[in-house]
Order: structure tokens, then sequence, then C-alpha cells
């Protein structure tokens, strides 16, 4: 008996069956208390559902060093008939996850692109002062934000947008940013994150509460296949050509620097793998 023909089956038949599941309405995710000094993590979202989507470090430093995640909602999306929609999906997400929210506007930013940052000036300087405001006022810890390959226009300008408000804020402001992934793979990632199975379930979880987007297309279905292939690839890429890959079964790809004097620097030389169980605090120290 050929035990592969039963273990693709098997992926197949949960593909199918989970498009039946309930979708949204689940009770919340376990959640400790954030103390009023906690460190923070803002996650800057490029649409709704990108904050669980990648967010798997910043769950795992919500709930192993209690920092208080908040996700940014940089835009709610193109379609102006789905924003207050996407809105509501989106607290729904977020409640259920235990990350905070912060809007940038009432129906989230527009033209968030490289477009408008070469040929709307004024519009993206607008948008730049947003992003800046949020970042002096909440005086994060870290970042999270799309790498500048990642493309989707609106992940790629949310790159760009997030550096440039970084540089308006002078040399004395620092954090770490944790440059994410998703519909384009980076070209060197310096991080592997260990997500338990537990941790993906809840964020599996929590991105069911955007209904209208998983009807559309059932990617929250696909995400343990991804993270399953983030593992293939940061052996290699993160660990070395040819080293030994970690004993992971999930696991997310980032690029981790700092933000200070005014530049991108790096904190580490070579690639780092952080498997579960392990304190996350040590990437930051």
């Amino acid at each position: 008996m050929n035990p592969y023909h039963h273990f693709v089956s098997e992926y197949a038949r949960f593909a199918k069956e989970g498009k039946n599941w309930p979708l949204g309405g689940f009770p919340k995710c376990p959640q400790l208390p954030i103390e009023p000094d906690a460190p923070k993590v803002l996650i800057f979202s490029p649409h709704p559902d990108d904050e669980v989507i990648i967010g798997g470090l910043a769950l795992r430093l919500r709930r192993e060093a209690g920092w208080n995640v908040i996700n940014v909602a940089v835009t709610q999306g193109s379609n102006k008939e789905r924003q207050a929609g996407r809105l509501a999906e989106l607290r729904g997400c977020c409640d259920c996850i235990g990350f905070g929210l912060v809007q940038t506007a009432t129906c989230g930013l527009e033209k968030v692109n490289v477009r408008t940052r070469d040929q709307e000036p004024s519009h993206w300087a607008d948008s730049v002062k947003v992003i800046a405001n949020i970042l002096a006022q909440h005086q994060p810890r870290a970042v999270l934000f799309p790498h500048e390959s990642d493309w989707n226009s609106s992940h790629i300008g949310t790159h760009h947008l997030v550096l440039d408000a970084l540089k308006t804020l002078g040399p004395a402001f620092s954090c770490f940013t944790i440059e994410t992934e998703f519909w384009g793979a980076m070209p060197s990632p310096n991080l592997m994150v260990e997500i338990s199975a537990q941790d993906l379930a809840d964020l599996i979880t929590a991105l069911t509460f955007h209904v209208g987007e998983v009807k559309r297309n059932p990617y929250h279905l696909s995400l343990p296949a991804w993270m399953m292939d983030n593992v293939r690839r940061g052996g290699e890429v993160v660990g070395g050509q040819g080293g030994a890959v970690p004993d992971f079964t999930f696991a997310t790809l980032y690029r981790l620097r700092k933000w200070a004097e005014g530049k991108l620097q790096n904190v580490f030389d070579g690639g780092r793998n952080l498997a579960a169980g392990e304190n996350p605090l040590k990437l930051f120290s």
C-alpha cells in the first residue's frame, strides 16, 4: 500500500470539506491581559486580513511576551461599496485574535501605490503624515509591513509609505522593522518563525471573520500549506544553502532589521530560526 495516496487524498478531502465549515462568529481566542506599559507592535496592513495572514510573530509576541499588538488598517480595500463591511469584519477578526485596531481614515487611505508616490506628491505626503502621526503617537517597539517586492500594488505602496513616514520622524526615533511577505517571496528573508498548530488554528479562526473575502476565495484553507512551504524555502534561504532544515511544520518568514539614526540597520548577520517554545524577546535585545 502506498501511504502517499492516502496522504494526498486526506489533504484534498479537508480542502473540500473546509469550504462548508462556519465562518466568523467564534468565541475569542485565548487572550492574556495587557499591561498599560507593555511594548507596542504595529502591524501596517495593506488590506483587512493581512493582519493575521502574516501575523504569526506578532501573535507570539502578544501571547508569549505580553506585548500590545495593534493593527493599523492602512486601507479598507479598493471597493468602496465593501469598505464599511470590511471594517466590520476586521473588527471581528482583531477582537477574536486579541489585536487592537487603529483606522487611518474613515474608509482607509486611498491610492496607496508607487504610482501615487511618483505622480501625486501632495496626496502621498498627506498619507505619509497620517502614518507618521500614528508612529509618533504609539512609539512602537516594532512595526510589521510588507517588503518592497510583495507584488500587490497596495502591499508595495504600504512598504514605501511606512519607510517614508519613518524618515520624517528624525534621527531620535527608533524601532525594529519586521518586513513581511505574502504575494511575493522575499529574496532575502533573515528570520523563520515557527508557528504552533494552536497559534495557526487561532489565526485561521480569526481570518474567517473576513467572511466576504474568504467566501470569494477560501484562502484561509490554504494557509497551513503556505506555512509548510515557508519551512521548505526558509530552511535553505534563511538557514543557508544545503544546511539542515529545522523540524518545523509551520512557519512564517520575515526580514528583521532596525530603524535607527534615520536609516535601516542590520541587527544580526546571517539568518535566524525561532522555534516554538523559544522566547521571542531574544530577537529584540
